[in-house]
């Protein structure tokens, strides 16, 4: 019955999540992801430094979505929900069987289910999961949750002294190994069973391995694949995350005690929260003084329990580890801080804080837990409307952080493309002055100046942008759009060229491909333009004006036969098209 409700529970959450469109990460790793299209090489994902980059087990996940869906989004969010709801039934079976252990006395036990389903309840319902399952692209780190519970939930089970224990230790050996493969966080997963074992079975580091060695040395074999995939498909990920990139260990360290505290605040009281917190860095100590000593006090009261062999000390080690790899010294310079890293350890602060209501106040705080499961259901929904739109997730996050200067350009780039330049236009020049070497921003701005009939004020941006950015093909694009609409037609030639080898197989190609045909068209460089047309119709054959603008090449190449040809087909497809029309008449006229 408990089972049942707590998949209730995770429906009636995300319920209002399966139209949300692809937006920020999900588009190079989904729409821009050509090898999720077939299975062929569904394990390979491409070596661009997308949230898929080095994780083929997501990347098999999204090509599974692709071919139930195509781009329709409604499978890539229920499979989240699946996901998710396994993982909290994981979590569920972990925290009961636990509870049944000798080190928590017969109080606990008698209450070990109840207690099991508030906790996963609560942490199934908490709206600070909502990045982790309403984002499809963070797949990555609720679909490395699961393995990750599932690792420990088959060790517990290989405890019991029944015919299938070493089912389950296999079973757990074979979940670490797919979790390595889904993201790289799973390389505490290995350590955290050992620390479990030492906490609720064996009683000492030493006894766990003794007794256990084998299974440890198999958890720790899975540690070569993650090492595989990180040395063999770690991609452009080097652009974002490691060492030499402007963000010194000392500074990221900082900017995470900030980040956890911030963490820690969210998971009791989850308001507000943020899309994307930017990429801001605590340079002095000066900075998070508190947080620097509040800190100290969380890791120095997590290692007295450890040391006391305090349960809660197993989840302090559950808490800090987990972060360990984005949260500590290794620089994400990309994105400092991200509400989803506390998908895994806000089981933790949820287990401690109900455990120990319950330890003071008995059904009491059982009782409150389950009145708060409800609450943090409304929550929920009531964040995932946040995501209905890109507009709507950009503008939320540029409220809540005006200084981000990313949350500024993607809202800006939303609004061009919705065709509002003067709304947009207040974003990305915010955005320049933010980051004035941020070439995105200087891209939008010359686009919303363009749009506004100011060409002088969008050449000059659109060139910074170039500047900053030689192999930035979308500011090249941006570029030529805004030379073309000068009479600039050879200068927009060039910058479309190197846009369209740029942008290589990415969906932008095709756009790209027919700003530079236009270009050549008006340029009188037709037999050219007739090739670029000609190679836009392939992908996208159904685009009558697209006939339309090869028809005019072609005739102004002497081949009116084909010309007419087109002209035909873009009426066919758009029989309103009145270029078409009056240039078939003119055509036959002539003949």
């Amino acid at each position: 019955m408990r089972v049942a409700v707590l998949l209730l529970i995770s429906g009636v959450a995300y319920f209002n999540t399966f139209s949300v469109p692809f937006m920020f990460d999900d588009k190079p790793a989904i729409a821009g992801n050509p090898s999720i299209r077939q299975w062929t090489t569904a394990l390979n994902p491409p070596d661009i430094g997308s949230g898929v980059t080095g994780r083929p087990l997501v990347n098999l996940s999204l090509a599974l979505n692709h071919a139930v869906s195509g781009e329709a989004v409604w499978s890539y969010h229920a499979l989240n929900l699946l996901i998710h709801a396994g993982a909290g039934l994981a979590l569920f079976g972990i925290v009961r069987r636990t509870l049944l252990q000798p080190v928590f006395g017969e109080r606990f036990r008698n209450a070990a289910e109840p207690l099991a389903f508030a906790i996963a309840a609560l942490w199934l319902a908490h709206p600070l999961q909502t990045e982790s399952v309403t984002s499809i692209i963070q797949r990555t780190e609720s679909l490395v949750g699961l393995f990750y519970l599932l690792t420990l939930y088959g060790f517990v089970r290989s405890l019991d002294a029944s015919p299938c224990a070493r089912l389950w230790g296999a079973g757990s050996v074979a979940a670490c190994l797919l979790g390595m493969a889904a993201k790289e966080v799973m390389v505490t997963a290995p350590l955290m069973v050992l620390l479990y074992d030492r906490t609720f079975a064996a009683g000492s580091l030493r006894e766990a391995l003794r007794l256990r060695g084998r299974y440890y040395l198999a958890l720790a074999c899975t540690w070569l694949l993650l090492g595989w995939l990180v040395l063999s498909g770690g991609g452009t990920r080097g652009e974002a995350a490691g060492f030499g990139l402007g963000v010194t260990p000392w500074m990221y360290a900082l900017t995470q005690c900030r980040a956890v505290l911030l963490y820690l605040q969210l998971a009791l009281w989850p308001h507000p929260l943020v899309f994307d917190y930017g990429s801001a860095i605590v340079r002095q100590p000066g900075e998070v003084w508190w947080q620097i000593i509040a800190l100290a006090g969380l890791l120095g009261a997590a290692g007295y329990a450890w040391w006391r062999r305090l349960p809660s000390g197993f989840l302090g080690a559950w808490f800090f580890l987990i972060l360990a790899p984005s949260s500590s010294v290794v620089p994400l310079v990309s994105q400092t801080i991200a509400e989803h890293r506390m998908y895994l350890p806000l089981a933790a602060v949820i287990a401690l804080v109900v455990g120990w209501a319950y330890a003071r106040l008995g059904r009491i705080a059982l009782h409150a837990a389950y009145v708060l499961v409800p609450l943090a259901v409304l929550l929920t929904v009531q964040r995932n409307r946040d995501y209905r739109t890109e507009e709507i997730l950009w503008a939320d996050t540029v409220a809540k952080a005006p200084d981000n200067s990313r949350a500024r350009i993607n809202l800006a780039e939303v609004l061009i493309n919705d065709g509002r330049p003067a709304e947009a236009l207040e974003h990305a020049a915010e955005a320049v002055r933010l980051r004035p070497d941020h070439a995105e921003a200087q891209t939008n701005l010359g686009i919303a100046c363009a749009q506004l009939g100011r060409p002088a004020e969008a050449l000059a941006a659109c060139g910074k942008a170039v500047e900053l950015r030689p192999d930035y093909a979308r500011g090249r694009s941006n570029y030529g759009i805004v030379l073309a609409q000068s009479g600039r037609w050879s200068e927009a030639i060039t910058q479309f060229e190197t846009a369209l080898r740029l942008a290589g197989d990415a969906p932008d190609a095709v756009r790209i491909r027919g700003n530079l045909a236009r270009a050549l068209l008006r340029a009188n460089r037709w037999d050219e333009a007739v090739t670029q047309f000609s190679a836009v119709l392939k992908a996208e054959p159904g685009a009558a004006d697209m006939h339309y603008n090869l028809a005019l090449a072609l005739g102004l190449s002497g081949r009116d036969a084909e010309a007419i040809a087109e002209l035909q087909t873009a009426l066919q497809l758009d029989p309103g098209h009145a270029g078409a029309r009056a240039a078939l008449e003119a055509a036959r006229g002539i003949r």
